[in-house]
């Protein structure tokens, strides 16, 4: 069985100066470009919307970013409008390498956000990632990226209750911490039989 590297939305808008910015988030860059040789399989993840997504804050007249709403799949957090399809925020960073084997867009149905590398966020449409990894033999995965308390939390949650045996690199993630968020990522990952590591 092999092992994949899964490096999580490492994007202009998740990067200082982007629309929602991770705090440090160009950090990991060098380190996942470093990681990648070790890696049989690597993988990407691309936060993809369309413009007017629901999960936007602007797509609701009343409300602010980062407030709460209830939506028909459940709560859902109110982003600035970030990584919109074929914009310079969407983009890679630009000094992340990007020879890998696989990209994968996910928040493209504009009803519905996806943090999650497997699923969108109902826990039930999945991305398709399942059956890529399944059918190229891999049963570890090493997930890093942005940011560790929301997509790359849930990936690696996801993944984990999936049956694969999964590592998160803390060393080539960074946070938001949005009310405690951080801490309560790290416990539900710990939770599902998720290694954290910090090489």
């Amino acid at each position: 069985m092999s092992h994949a590297l899964i490096v999580i939305d490492v994007q202009n808008d998740f990067c200082p100066g982007g629309a929602l910015a991770v705090p440090n988030g160009d950090e990991v860059v060098p380190r996942i470009n470093t990681m990648m040789d070790a890696f049989e399989i690597v993988l990407l993840t691309q936060d993809w919307h369309p413009a007017g997504h629901s999960s936007f804050a602007t797509s609701h007249s009343d409300k602010s970013p980062y407030e709460l709403v209830d939506m028909p799949y459940g709560a859902q957090v109110l982003w600035p409008d970030h990584c919109v399809q074929g914009t310079d925020g969407a983009a890679f960073h630009p000094d992340l390498r990007t020879d890998g084997d696989l990209i994968l867009r996910k928040g493209f149905r504009s009803a519905i956000d996806s943090y999650s590398a497997f699923f969108e966020n109902d826990q039930k449409t999945p991305t398709g990632l399942e059956g890529y990894l399944r059918s190229r033999g891999i049963a570890d995965l090493t997930i890093v990226g942005l940011a560790t308390d929301f997509c790359v939390n849930y990936s690696a949650v996801d993944a984990a209750r999936l049956g694969f045996k999964v590592q998160v690199d803390l060393s080539a993630c960074r946070g938001i911490d949005l009310d405690g968020s951080l801490g309560a990522a790290h416990e539900a990952m710990r939770a599902a039989g998720v290694e954290l590591t910090q090489t």
